[in-house]
């Protein structure tokens, strides 16, 4: 294991930083890690076009290409991170999400389309990078309130995300909504790069681990690969189960190669603390779920009524924006109400209290999910646990790990999310094609798919609530230490 140190260590008696230049590294950071939300939710939303425009049933890879290749190269981003400095790695994602996202913007086919978005996935790393920033370069008594703030911008992004990608997809089709993340991405790399401090927290020396990235990077690709492409070769077939060996194998080596490794790429002494991987767990469980559940419900708003066909509602993007509002107004109280009490509740309580309003809330959708006010019932209750989910999570990593493990931290919880979040994603697209069918290459759900789907998302969130149990007591967000340790 490398060591750490804190670069220019701060004083006691140093000046706090302004009010001015704390809000406006607060808007960097939220701008930076809301875009991945944004994406994903415009991505959610634009996949029945996309999917209509160039004939194919394989939508499912238009939103889960940048899960996969964030997940492959976010080890890689951590640690680089904890050599090079976050703000520097930050800028090198952002550059090549933006790179990514003009491939996507100007792809005349689906696969030329998917390269990019692929691309594109590199960005995805920022977020549990911004998330470690906000701890390094805060004062103590901001960084909880940063911390939900930044959570807490989900429910913008649910709350305008709708509206935007309505008034995109209406006036400028799904062509429109690719430019706008390219413009968005350039904005991202603006911002990080005019406004954000480079961390003081950085490895005294360090090495990349690049045959620990590539294994387990490649183990977790090829599993998920082949849980997408299961439907298609048959769940018993030889190609399935030789690609789901051919992950294990490679999971199984990574985890070979890190105890010898003199730097491994996530360091057991951490990963080991009960603290630690309980949080790990149980959070990225609860939250990958969560994330996941758009699919369903987006697919199940967007899709168009056809007899014996498809049972979607039909919804415009104007009219799903106007009913998902109060949902979105939700997730922003959950987390900001969050964020403040978490310095006087155990986080613990609040994780639970979370996924258990989330299971409810999709618990009555998978009987109610036929109008407008019944998404709105289903949503006012789920909105407000996926919020106090999504708050909860960077704020108990803060409270289990150090300042020089913090973005190491956040990379294996961002990491354990999004495979949680892949795996739900296909295994949902799955579960509703079951009840489904073609026509002219595309894939329609009738009610049923839509029903099994949510249910399944019901499901693994009352794991993640169960796995909150395992996790002990820890340190109060206002007992942490800090990297401006400034009180």
């Amino acid at each position: 294991m490398s060591s750490q140190t804190q670069l220019s260590p701060p004083h006691e008696d140093e000046t706090p930083p302004s009010t001015t230049r704390n809000v406006l590294v607060i808007v960097a950071l939220v701008w930076t890690v809301q875009l991945v939300a944004l994406v994903a939710a415009l991505s959610g939303i634009a996949q029945a076009d996309v999917a209509i425009h160039f004939r194919t049933t394989n939508i499912a890879w238009f939103t889960l290409m940048t899960l996969l290749t964030g997940t492959f190269f976010l080890p890689f981003a951590v640690k680089a991170a904890a050599i090079f400095g976050k703000k520097r790695v930050l800028l090198a994602a952002t550059g090549l999400g933006f790179i990514g996202d003009l491939v996507a913007a100007v792809a005349t086919d689906y696969r030329t389309l998917l390269i990019g978005r692929g691309i594109a996935g590199i960005y995805t790393a920022t977020a549990p990078l911004a998330y470690a920033i906000t701890r390094d370069v805060f004062p103590r008594r901001w960084v909880g309130l940063a911390s939900g703030i930044l959570a807490g911008g989900i429910g913008l992004v649910a709350f305008g995300g709708p509206f935007l990608s309505g008034w995109l997809l209406d006036d400028y089709g799904f062509r429109g909504v690719l430019w706008f993340m390219a413009i968005s991405t350039a904005l991202s790399f603006v911002l990080v790069g005019a406004f954000v401090p480079e961390s003081p927290i950085r490895a005294a020396a360090g090495r990349m681990d690049w045959a620990g990235g590539i294994l387990l990077g490649g183990g977790i690709t090829a599993l998920v690969y082949a849980v997408g492409e299961g439907s298609h070769w048959g769940w018993s077939s030889g190609r399935f189960i030789t690609w789901v060996v051919g992950s294990a194998v490679a999971l199984i080596a990574f985890v070979l190669v890190e105890r010898k490794v003199a730097e491994p790429l996530f360091p057991s002494a951490m990963t080991r603390r009960r603290p630690v991987w309980t949080v790990l767990l149980a959070t990225s469980v609860a939250a990958g779920a969560l994330s996941a559940v758009g699919v369903v419900i987006q697919l199940l708003i967007l899709m168009p009524k056809i007899p014996t066909i498809s049972d979607g509602l039909g919804w415009s993007g104007t009219h799903n924006a106007i009913v998902t509002s109060p949902i979105s107004a939700m997730i922003i109280v959950g987390a900001v109400g969050t964020g403040a009490l978490a310095r006087r509740m155990d986080s613990r309580i609040l994780l639970g209290a979370g996924a258990l309003l989330a299971i409810f809330g999709y618990g009555l959708g998978t009987h109610l999910h036929h109008s407008a006010p019944q998404i709105i019932g289903m949503g006012v209750f789920a909105g407000l646990g996926t919020g106090i989910v999504m708050a909860s999570v960077p704020i108990m990593i803060i409270e289990a790990v150090t300042p020089e493990e913090q973005a190491l931290a956040n990379g294996v919880q961002t990491l354990g999310m999004g495979v949680v979040q892949i795996i739900v994603s296909q295994v949902a697209f799955v579960v509703m094609a079951q009840h489904g069918a073609i026509l002219k290459g595309t894939q329609f759900y009738l009610d049923a798919g839509f029903t099994n789907g949510l249910w399944l998302v019901v499901g693994c969130v009352t794991v993640g609530a169960v796995l909150v149990l395992l996790i002990p007591k820890t340190k109060h967000l206002d007992e942490v230490q800090v990297g401006q340790a400034v009180a």
